[in-house]
């Protein structure tokens, strides 16, 4: 028996990396997997993989972030398997530069596939549910990049910041439906991130995993959370963004209002705020110049 007997999963970006794992795990789980992939071969093989160790699923290629595509996994997902249970959405792209060095094309494509690659297949979704009067789970992939902000990820951490917002207002508007939305920040290495980390570091890994060591940044490492997310165990969990990695799951609290200052209930005059402003930073570990939020994070890839 697993958490997910009977249930049908859809999974974009299923093909490589974290997506492969969620759809493997779901698969293991007990649901019948929509794999959802750009690439052809890919999604394939991944669908293959799960029908030889005794599952059920079926490929789906295309763009997620093209409606007529979105709408399709739906359709895949109640035409081969009879209805519809979760959709995790987790496809996704890079195109790192700063700011003044970013093209419009860098901006619009990371964007595309992160923001509205999202958003299609959520409605397509939200739309059966409400349609057959019945509930659903939503697991949506945002990242620490757009929680805190990293160097060079602009359109990215934009675009992942995006994410983590759709999430916790779709959860308010499907609440009454039984619809859960949440999204997780996954760290781990992936095809996307393994190519940009220094040899000396790969050589590292590679002898600690040839010594047995536990992968802590393996991807297959994020898709217990998201089987469990994608399950009616979680149905009392709503609107909440997870980060995860390795052995570790953790909550990030909404931003919070954490200090004020008051004028005597007069408007402000733009002269009196230099020597009011620093108030809101004095004893709330605020910062008031830029900083690396990243360097926060508990679990760094370059830590290992």
């Amino acid at each position: 028996m697993g958490l997910l007997d009977a249930k049908v999963v859809v999974v974009t970006g299923a093909g490589r990396g974290i997506g492969r794992g969620e759809a493997l795990e779901c698969a293991a789980q007990g649901a019948a997997v929509v794999v959802a992939e750009f690439d052809p071969e890919a999604g394939e093989a991944v669908a293959k993989e799960i029908e030889a160790a005794g599952g059920r699923a079926v490929a789906v290629s295309g763009d997620v972030a093209d409606a007529a595509v979105a709408d399709s996994l739906v359709r895949a997902a109640v035409d081969e398997f009879g209805g519809l249970d979760a959709v995790v959405n987790n496809a996704g792209i890079l195109r790192d530069k700063t700011v003044a060095k970013m093209s419009d094309d860098d901006w619009d494509a990371v964007v595309r596939v992160h923001l509205r690659g999202h958003f299609l297949p959520t409605r397509a979704a939200v739309q059966y549910w409400r349609e057959n009067k019945r509930g659903g789970h939503l697991v949506h992939t945002a990242s620490t990049s757009g929680l805190l902000g990293n160097f060079g990820q602009g359109n990215y951490g934009a675009a992942k910041a995006g994410i983590a917002a759709f999430s916790t207002i779709v959860a308010q508007e499907g609440a009454r439906a039984g619809i859960t939305s949440n999204a997780i920040a996954p760290t781990a290495l992936t095809r996307m991130t393994l190519d940009l980390m220094p040899q000396e570091f790969r050589d590292q890994r590679d002898e600690a995993l040839a010594r047995g060591e536990f992968d802590f940044f393996a991807p297959e490492n994020i898709a217990p959370l998201v089987a469990f997310l994608c399950s009616d165990a979680s149905n009392h969990i709503s609107g909440k963004v997870f980060g995860v990695q390795g052995d570790s799951v953790e909550i990030f609290q909404p931003f919070t209002s954490v200090a004020e200052i008051k004028n005597d209930g007069k408007r402000w005059d733009p002269e009196d705020l230099p020597g009011r402003i620093d108030e809101l930073f004095t004893g709330t570990g605020v910062q008031a110049g830029a900083e690396n939020m990243m360097a926060r994070m508990r679990y760094q890839i370059l830590d290992i």
